[in-house]
């Protein structure tokens, strides 16, 4: 087994300790390594969706202005280095391998060492690593949360809030309101705060946002639809016409007005991002999963997203019903067992024609069979994989392949398809 392997073995080995929330011991790790945490200028994104593409495009934007940016975000689909880059350059897995050894023997030195989990230490090692490759700003994905994330022990020049909608009850709260008082943890007194949050979810964060300024969408700044994938948006100071978006689906667009509300925010810093800048970030920006859609010759069209809740699903419902009405859709599903899979399938059984449920590769993934019953009529599929050739076997070149449910299911998913002839 190669050094990389076992260091990953390693990683996924402090997924034992579970979640662990506070940032008692994430301070106390980073306090072991120096604290590089302070010497980085920061975005901090947290919400319930959108939160990885607002940090792509706003790092494609600073990338483009020339500032060197890191970008830390989580889950990865296919590789762990994935989740960390610097312009768009993912980590190397010797990078990992070396911060991992400097990281664990600090922590192995200590008399009273602290149960570390797995995203505990992943955000000490983007930290450490965005502080050696000397980055001008960080572009931080929160995890889970916001409150009590590892992540929050930041202190960035700008936070965002995409949304808040009803996901990960079981940790966050049963209700939009409890929810967004945990997203509302990432708020600091005088930090400026970008959100596209509405109705309670909005009250909830104005009231922690008492003591800095707050900037929401429709209140402050406002985008409009012009066209297939393109925005015209209003901001603080500036207006943009007739931006194109390439991420898919008119939710990006609502994402896109997030990140350019943040990044003029971010001009007082010595951040100033010009016009082409802005144009040729957004235009080139790349997410993986998000409404992605891989094709190869004499081949069903495939499209993953990794819509993982009922917001999440209806979102990608949105995108289907004003696209490939023509098409035979079969739909790959697997998710996980704490998320409302009734509800997504309620959304998206309506638009399909074949459905075929599966389950990643993870302790977490709901059974197909006790998805079954909200499915009717529904095969069953014992793996990823299973699910993928039963959908190509079922499908000719002018139908439509639908993977989603889960991040997981469409990582899985996507390796098999980059391997696929």
């Amino acid at each position: 087994m190669k050094e990389y392997d076992q260091i990953l073995d390693y990683l996924y080995g402090l997924e034992k300790f579970g979640m662990v929330f506070g940032l008692e011991n994430i301070t106390w790790l980073l306090g072991l390594i120096g604290n590089p945490q302070d010497a980085l200028k920061a975005v901090h994104i947290a919400g319930t969706n959108g939160k990885g593409s607002v940090a792509a495009m706003l790092s494609e934007m600073l990338k483009a202005a020339g500032f060197l940016t890191g970008t830390y975000t989580s889950p990865h689909l296919v590789s762990f280095t994935e989740r960390i880059s610097v312009n768009g350059d993912y980590i190397t897995e010797e990078e990992v391998a070396e911060l991992t050894r400097f990281i664990k023997e600090r922590i192995d030195r200590e008399e009273d060492a602290r149960p570390v989990t797995f995203f505990d230490f992943t955000t000490a090692l983007a930290f450490e690593y965005f502080k050696r490759k000397g980055v001008a700003i960080a572009v931080v994905e929160a995890g889970l949360g916001g409150r009590l994330d590892s992540t929050n022990v930041l202190r960035p020049l700008v936070t965002v809030i995409t949304n808040v909608a009803l996901d990960h009850q079981e940790y966050l709260g049963n209700t939009v309101k409890e929810i967004a008082r945990e997203k509302a943890g990432v708020v600091k007194e005088h930090v400026p705060v970008v959100t596209g949050a509405k109705g309670e979810s909005l009250e909830v964060i104005k009231a922690a946002a008492a003591n800095t300024a707050l900037y929401a969408l429709g209140e402050n700044f406002a985008y409009k639809k012009r066209g297939e994938q393109l925005l015209w948006y209003r901001g603080i100071r500036m207006t943009y016409d007739d931006l194109s978006v390439a991420l898919r689906g008119d939710h990006q667009l609502f994402n896109a007005a997030l990140a350019l509300c943040a990044l003029e925010l971010l001009v007082p810093a010595g951040f100033l991002v010009r016009e082409y800048a802005v144009r040729r970030g957004l235009e080139s920006v790349r997410w993986l999963a998000r409404l992605e859609l891989v094709h190869k010759p004499g081949q069903p069209l495939v499209l993953i997203d990794g819509a993982h809740n009922p917001d999440g699903m209806s979102t990608l419902v949105s995108y289907l019903k004003g696209h490939f009405l023509n098409r035979k859709k079969i739909l790959v599903f697997g998710v996980m067992k704490d998320k409302d899979f009734k509800e997504m399938l309620h959304e998206i059984l309506p638009l399909v024609q074949q459905t075929i449920l599966t389950r990643p590769e993870i302790e977490r993934a709901a059974l197909p069979a006790d998805v079954a019953r909200y499915a009717p009529g529904a095969l069953i599929a014992a793996s990823v994989k299973d699910a993928v050739d039963r959908a190509f076997a079922l499908a000719d070149e002018h139908d439509l392949i639908i993977i989603t449910g889960s991040f997981y299911t469409a990582g899985e998913a996507k390796r098999l398809l980059d391997e696929r002839p």
